[in-house]
């Protein structure tokens, strides 16, 4: 098994300065994300609980758009694996193309979501709300100030973690 991280993720989170909130919503994303990733047997079950766990670690230095960005910064420079920081930087959403990216002052990297673990960890954040388990209807109904296009992409994520993850594949 990949080493994702010596310390407790809840530890790491601490010490990074996330509040007791962000790491209460990161424990709700890991339980969702893991009940996703226990559906799907070629998921990498630790590296989705390790990028759930981190994937709001960003939050420690800012709670706009680019803690994504950051947290994904910040387990580079702590030498963890690039699948987890990967994971980290796309789960904003659906992703960002580079445009957007640029488009939100952010550096113009490709924060897609392409790997199943990616898309497990993205999807689960769209499921919670603080941390509560939301469905994607409302979670789609909060998100009224994202552009249509946004949207209809977490919408087709949704679909797509659904059929990924679904018993009947």
């Amino acid at each position: 098994m990949p080493d994702y991280g010596t310390l407790p993720y809840e530890t790491l989170l601490g010490d990074a300065g996330c509040s007791g909130k962000v790491i209460r919503h990161c424990r709700a994303v890991r339980d969702c994300a893991l009940e996703y990733a226990g559906r799907n047997p070629d998921a990498d079950y630790a590296l989705v609980e390790a990028g759930s766990m981190l994937h709001d670690i960003g939050r420690s230095r800012t709670h706009t758009i680019r803690h994504a960005q950051e947290g994904a910064d910040i387990l580079r420079s702590r030498g963890f694996p690039e699948a987890v920081a990967r994971i980290v930087e796309c789960h904003t959403g659906a992703g960002l193309t580079p445009d957007e990216c640029t488009m939100l002052g952010l550096a113009p990297r490709d924060c897609m979501p392409q790997t199943t673990e990616e898309k497990i960890v993205t999807h689960a954040d769209n499921l919670i709300a603080g941390h509560r388990r939301v469905t994607i209807e409302e979670s789609l109904a909060s998100a009224f100030h994202l552009p249509v296009r946004a949207r209809k992409r977490i919408y087709r994520l949704s679909c797509e973690v659904e059929l990924l993850c679904s018993t009947k594949r």
